[in-house]
Parts: C-alpha cells; sequence; structure tokens
C-alpha cells in the first residue's frame, strides 16, 4: 500500500509593478500587430495597398510617419514601464493606456458586418490588456513613509546621543 507524498506547494513571488506593465505592453503590442497582419488576409487589402490605399487614405510619407508615430507609443511604453521612476511610470501608463483606449476601439470603426467577430475581438483583447494595464498602474503598492523618509530624531534622542558620544 502507498502512502500520500505530501506535495510540494508553487510559490507565488511578487512581480514588480515595472515587469506586469512591461509585459502587458508587450502582449498589446503582440495584438496590435497580428490584428493587422491578419487584415491583410482579407479580400482586397493587398489589391489596395498596391493601389496606394490604407482604409481610405492614399499612402504617402505623412500616413507612414503617422502610422509609425502611432505604433511607436506602446512600443516605447514597454521601455519606458521598466525603466522610469515608480511616480512618473504610474502617470505615464495611466495618460498613455487611457488615450489608448479610444484609438483601440476606433480600430473598428467602418468594417464591414462580415468582420465584426475578427475586429470585435481584436479589440476587446486589446482593451482588456489596456484595463489590466490602468488597473496595475492605479493601484501600484505605496511603501511605508518611515521605510523610504529619513526621520529626524526628536530632541530627547538628540540629546541622549549627544550625552552618549
Amino acid at each position: 500500500m502507498r502512502t500520500r507524498q505530501p506535495t510540494a506547494t508553487l510559490e507565488d513571488q511578487r512581480i514588480p509593478v515595472q515587469a506586469k506593465l512591461a509585459a502587458a505592453w508587450t502582449s498589446f503590442m503582440f495584438l496590435y500587430i497580428y490584428v493587422d497582419y491578419f487584415t491583410l488576409h482579407k479580400p482586397g487589402v493587398i489589391d489596395d495597398l498596391r493601389a496606394g490605399v490604407v482604409f481610405e487614405f492614399d499612402i504617402s510619407p505623412a500616413l507612414m510617419t503617422a502610422f509609425l508615430a502611432l505604433i511607436a507609443i506602446p512600443i516605447f511604453m514597454v521601455v519606458l514601464s521598466m525603466t522610469l521612476p515608480a511616480r512618473a511610470n504610474r502617470i505615464t501608463n495611466l495618460i498613455v493606456a487611457s488615450v489608448q483606449v479610444p484609438y483601440a476601439a476606433f480600430n473598428a470603426v467602418g468594417e464591414s458586418w462580415s468582420w465584426t467577430y475578427f475586429y470585435g475581438l481584436g479589440v476587446a483583447l486589446e482593451l482588456i490588456v489596456l484595463a489590466l494595464i490602468l488597473r496595475s498602474a492605479w493601484t501600484w503598492p505605496r511603501a511605508a513613509p518611515s521605510a523610504t523618509m529619513p526621520t529626524m530624531p526628536t530632541s530627547r534622542e538628540a540629546d541622549r546621543a549627544q550625552q552618549q558620544a
């Protein structure tokens, strides 16, 4: 007869907020890129690109620059989430993620009803990741003031320290 061996419990390590945010922005970028990539498989999209048209806009250096600028924002958020000081990091993530919410929803505007599931799922997944970013930044843990700021000794403690010296 076998006795049941106790199994070791897995340890949940606390993940730094910066790492959570960088991972979330990375996930957001994968969604963003793959939705655009899979869109190329829609009938007529490649033909429009060859004709020099994206969405209703003529392809131009200005349009491509605007697209690059828009995609650069979440790209840089991966790096900024790991490198900015906590206060600036929190504020930056809250602002940028908030601005990305309507932009993510805009990606489904003007699409045909036959593609609703594809774009709806893409937008929903992007919004879930942005909500995770907003929640992580909003609930950023705070350190106790005594742990982060040096305290001034009281006059009695200063007197004792002087007497002992």
